[in-house]
C-alpha cells in the first residue's frame, strides 16, 4: 500500500509539474504575441504619422490603427483599423485594400471624393505662422505665404447624416490667396478642427480623477498659493496656459474669487483654531512685535507690524498684522503702546488673563511704550530686539569712527571718476571683463555725504564694489589711456595715487570687515533666535571679536570700545543678567565638582539687577522667600548629571554648527528636579524661555504692496487671513526666508560676477601684485 501511495504521489507531482510547464509556456506565448501586436501597432502608427505629413498614402488621413485587448489578461491581442468618418472597424492586414473597398467604392456613408482628383490634403499639413518663424532658413522650399492648396471641405451634419460638400475645383490644383495673408492660417486651422469635431464628436478621453482626488489636488494647489503669500498672484491662475495645464491633468479650473473667498476662509479658520488650541494649552507666552523700525534690512515695510506669539515649548505662532500707516518707527509712542497692549489682550482673551503674557520683545529699540507697559504690569519683561541692537551698533560705528568718514570720501571720489569719465570707464570695464567676466558701473550712494543717511546699505555696497574690483582698478590706473586722461584732470591723478597706495586698501578692508563682522552676527541671531540668557555672552563675544579686529588692523581699541559700551548700555535689560544666572545652560563647574551659577561673570551692578528683577516679578509676600532661594541656588547649584544633560551639544545637520541639543531642558529642569525652589522656580521658567529677538514671519513685498494699496475693509480682512495662513505653515516648518530672499540667494550662488565673498583673497592678491610693473 505504501508503494501504491508513493506511485500516486509521484503521478500527482508529475501532473502538477506538467501543468506548471504548460502554463508557463502559454504565458510566454501570450507575451510574445502581445509584443508582436504592439510592434505591428507602432509600425502602423509610424506609417500613418508620416502619411499625415504628406509622405505617404492619402487614406491614412481617414484610417486610424487601434489595439484590441484581451478582457481576461488585458494584453493586446490584435490590431484593427477604425474609420474616423463612420467608426467602422476593419482588419489591419491590408490597409490599401480596406481603403479601396471602404472609401473609394462608397461603402463609407460619410466619405465623398472624385476618382479623377488628387487625394485631399488636410489643412493641418499647411505650415502655421509659428513654423514659418522657426524655419526661416528653409523658407525657399516652404509653401508661399500668399498661396496655398486648399482641398474641398466636407461637413457632416450628425443629426441627419447628410454630407455637404464644397463644389470641386475646375482644375486638379488650385492656388487660393487668403485675404488676411498668413494671419489667416490660425483661423483656417480652427475651421478644420471644428470640421473634425463634427465628423468625430467623440473626444479623446483625458485623465479621469475621482472627486476626492480632485479636491485633494485643488487643496494642495491652493495651499501652495497661500503659503507663497503674494509671490504668486491669485490672478495668475486665470492665465490661459495655466488653465490648459489644469485641463491636461484632469482638474477643473480654479476661480480666483473662490481662492480668495471660501477656500481662504476655510484655511484661515483651520489655522486659527489650531493656534488658539496651542495657546490655551500653554501656561504662559511672550508676544513678539516686528516692523516698528523699518529699513532696507527690515522684514516689513513701513506701517506693517507683525505680531507673533512665542510659547514655552519653542513654538512660534503668527497672530496678526497691524497696519499702522506709513510711519515705520516714527509713530507716536502712545499709539505703539496701545497697539502692543491690544495684541496682548487679544491673545490672552481678556484682561483677566493678562498675567499669562510674561513679556514683549519688539524691534522698537528701547521704546517708551515697552517701558510703560513693564512698569504698569510688574510681572512683564519687555525686551528690545538684539538684531535691531546690532544694526544700531553698525550705525554708531559708521558715524563715530573717523575711519569710516575718511574711507567713504575716498571711495566716493574713486567711484564718481570711474563711472562718469568715458575714457577711464572704458579702460576699467576692459579689465573688469578680463578679471571678473563682467563689466558694469560701480554702485554709489545718492550723495557724497552717505554718513548723514540713516540707511547705510548704499555705502556698504560701494565699499564692496571697490573692494571686489581691486585688480581691475589697479590695472586701469597703469593703463596708457588712463595716463592720457590724467593730463588735464588733477582728480584722476589723485585717484591714481590713492589706488596705488596700499594704505587705502588696508583702511577699506578694515572698515568693510568690521561692518561685515557685526552684520554676520546679526544674521546669525535672525537664524538661531536665541533666548534672553544668551544676551550677555553675545556681547562678550562681540567685544572679543572687535579686539581681534583692532589688533589685526592696528586700530586703537579705546574709541571702538567706547561706541560698543554706549550701545550696550542703551540695549541692556536686567533680565539679561537674571536669565544668565538662572539658566542651567550657563552653569560653571567649580573645583569641588559642583555646577554653580556664573555670578563671577557679572559686575556688582548686574548682581543687584538680578535681585531687583526677581523681587519685582514675585509678590511682596514672596520677595524674601525668592531671595533666600536665590542664595541657595548660588551656593548649591544643580546636580552635575542634570547640568551636563542640559549642556549637551550636537552638530546641526543643516548648517553644520554646534548647537544645544535641547533648548527646552533648561526650563524642564526647573519644573522637575528643582521643584523645591517654589518662588524662584516660577520666575525662572518664565524668564529663561523669553526670546531675545523679534524675528519671525517675513512677508513677501508683492503682497505687502498690495495690502498697503488696499484701503477697504474686505481687502484688509483678506490680507490678514492670507498672512496668517501663510505664516502658520512657514513657522510650522521653521522656514523664515521669503521667496525673494531665496531667489536672491540662488542667483548669488550661481553668479560669477565676483561680488560675493572672497574679499580677503582678493586683497591678499592685490597686496602681492600691486607694484608699478603690474
Amino acid at each position: 500500500m505504501a508503494t501504491a501511495a508513493n506511485t500516486v504521489e509521484t503521478t500527482s507531482s508529475t501532473a502538477v509539474t506538467t501543468m506548471v510547464a504548460v502554463s508557463t509556456s502559454s504565458a510566454a506565448a501570450e507575451d510574445a504575441a502581445a509584443k508582436a501586436v504592439q510592434k505591428r501597432y507602432e509600425g502602423l502608427m509610424t506609417v500613418r504619422n508620416k502619411a499625415i505629413k504628406g509622405k505617404g498614402a492619402w487614406y491614412w488621413a481617414y484610417l486610424e490603427p487601434i489595439m484590441v485587448h484581451n478582457p481576461d489578461t488585458s494584453l493586446p491581442k490584435a490590431v484593427k483599423l477604425r474609420c474616423s468618418l463612420c467608426d467602422a472597424v476593419f482588419s489591419a492586414s491590408n490597409p490599401s485594400r480596406t481603403a479601396s473597398e471602404h472609401l473609394k467604392r462608397g461603402t463609407c456613408p460619410n466619405f465623398s471624393s472624385s476618382p479623377h482628383l488628387l487625394p485631399p490634403k488636410p489643412i493641418s499639413s499647411i505650415p502655421s505662422p509659428h513654423q514659418h518663424h522657426r524655419k526661416r532658413s528653409s523658407s525657399s522650399s516652404a509653401i508661399p505665404v500668399t498661396s496655398y492648396q486648399v482641398p474641398p471641405i466636407s461637413v457632416v451634419d450628425p443629426s441627419t447624416d447628410v454630407v455637404y460638400s464644397a463644389p470641386p475645383p475646375q482644375q486638379p490644383q488650385q492656388h487660393l490667396v487668403l485675404s488676411g495673408g498668413k494671419e489667416d492660417l490660425g483661423p483656417l486651422a480652427m475651421l478644420e478642427d471644428s470640421v473634425k469635431k463634427l465628423k468625430s464628436p467623440k473626444a479623446s478621453p483625458g485623465p479621469v480623477l475621482s472627486k476626492a482626488q480632485v479636491e485633494s489636488a485643488l487643496g494642495l494647489l491652493s495651499d501652495w498659493l497661500y503659503e507663497s503669500c503674494g509671490a504668486v498672484s491669485f490672478s495668475s491662475i486665470d492665465h490661459p496656459k495655466f488653465r490648459d495645464f489644469l485641463h491636461q491633468v484632469g482638474l477643473p479650473p480654479l476661480s480666483p474669487r473662490d481662492l480668495a473667498g471660501p477656500r481662504l476662509d476655510s484655511r484661515f479658520d483651520e489655522a486659527m483654531s489650531e493656534s488658539d488650541a496651542r495657546i490655551r494649552d500653554a501656561l504662559f507666552f511672550q508676544v513678539s512685535s516686528d516692523g516698528w523700525r523699518s529699513s532696507s534690512s527690515s522684514s516689513s515695510p513701513d506701517g506693517v507690524v507683525n505680531v507673533t506669539v512665542n510659547l514655552p515649548n519653542g513654538t512660534t505662532l503668527f497672530r496678526r498684522a497691524v497696519f499702522a500707516g506709513g510711519g515705520g518707527g516714527r509713530v507716536p509712542s502712545k499709539y505703539a503702546e496701545e497697539v502692543l497692549w491690544d495684541a496682548v489682550i487679544d491673545v490672552c482673551g481678556g484682561d483677566d488673563n493678562a498675567r499669562r503674557c510674561v513679556g514683549i520683545v519688539s524691534d522698537r529699540f528701547k521704546s517708551k511704550a515697552l517701558l510703560n507697559l513693564e512698569s504698569q504690569n510688574h510681572w512683564m519683561v519687555n525686551l528690545s530686539c538684539q538684531v535691531q541692537g546690532l544694526n544700531s551698533l553698525i550705525r554708531d560705528l559708521v558715524r563715530e569712527l573717523p575711519l569710516f568718514r575718511a574711507i567713504s570720501a575716498d571711495c566716493f571720489k574713486l567711484v564718481e571718476l570711474f563711472n562718469n569719465n568715458t575714457q577711464i570707464r572704458n579702460t576699467f570695464q576692459k579689465y573688469q571683463l578680463q578679471e571678473l567676466d563682467y563689466a558694469g558701473l560701480l554702485r554709489t550712494p545718492p550723495s557724497d555725504d552717505a554718513l548723514s543717511s540713516s540707511d547705510f546699505a548704499p555705502l556698504f555696497a560701494m565699499m564692496e564694489d571697490v573692494l571686489g574690483s581691486a585688480h581691475p582698478l589697479q590695472r586701469s590706473v597703469l593703463d596708457e589711456a588712463y595716463k592720457l586722461a590724467c593730463v588735464d584732470d588733477p582728480v584722476a591723478v589723485e585717484v591714481a595715487e590713492m589706488v596705488r597706495d596700499m594704505g587705502f586698501w588696508t583702511r577699506l578692508e578694515a572698515a568693510y570687515s568690521l561692518v561685515k563682522l557685526v552684520k554676520t552676527m546679526a544674521q546669525e541671531l535672525e537664524e538661531e533666535r536665541p533666548l534672553v540668557g544668551h544676551c550677555l555672552p553675545l556681547w562678550n563675544e562681540l567685544r572679543s571679536k572687535v579686539k581681534e579686529w583692532c589688533l589685526k588692523f592696528s586700530v586703537p581699541e579705546a574709541p571702538v570700545e567706547k561706541v560698543i559700551e554706549l550701545r550696550f548700555k542703551k540695549n541692556y535689560h536686567p533680565a539679561w543678567s537674571a536669565a544668565f544666572i538662572l539658566d542651567p545652560l550657563y552653569l560653571l563647574r567649580d573645583a569641588s565638582g559642583k555646577y554653580l551659577p556664573p555670578f563671577k561673570c557679572l559686575t556688582p551692578e548686574q548682581e543687584k539687577d538680578v535681585d531687583r528683577l526677581i523681587t519685582r516679578l514675585v509678590s511682596r509676600e514672596e520677595a524674601h522667600i525668592a531671595l533666600m532661594e536665590l542664595m541657595k541656588w548660588r551656593s548649591e547649584g544643580l546636580d552635575p548629571l542634570y547640568a551636563q544633560a542640559v549642556q549637551v551639544k550636537q552638530r546641526d545637520p543643516l548648517t553644520g554648527k554646534i548647537r544645544i541639543a535641547n533648548r527646552q531642558s533648561s526650563r524642564l529642569v526647573w519644573e522637575t528636579c528643582l521643584s523645591e525652589f517654589k518662588s524662584l522656580g516660577r520666575v525662572a521658567v518664565r524668564l529663561i524661555f523669553l526670546h531675545a529677538t523679534a524675528c519671525g514671519f517675513r512677508c513677501n513685498w508683492s503682497l505687502l504692496r498690495w495690502v498697503c494699496g488696499a484701503r477697504s475693509r474686505v481687502g484688509m480682512e483678506r490680507a490678514q487671513k492670507l498672512m496668517l495662513v501663510a505664516a502658520h505653515a512657514r513657522l510650522e516648518r521653521r522656514e523664515f526666508m521669503t521667496e525673494e530672499e531665496k531667489d536672491a540667494e540662488l542667483f548669488a550662488s550661481t553668479s560669477n560676477d565676483g561680488r560675493s565673498g572672497g574679499e580677503d583673497d582678493v586683497l591678499n592678491e592685490v597686496f602681492m601684485d600691486a607694484t608699478p610693473s603690474v
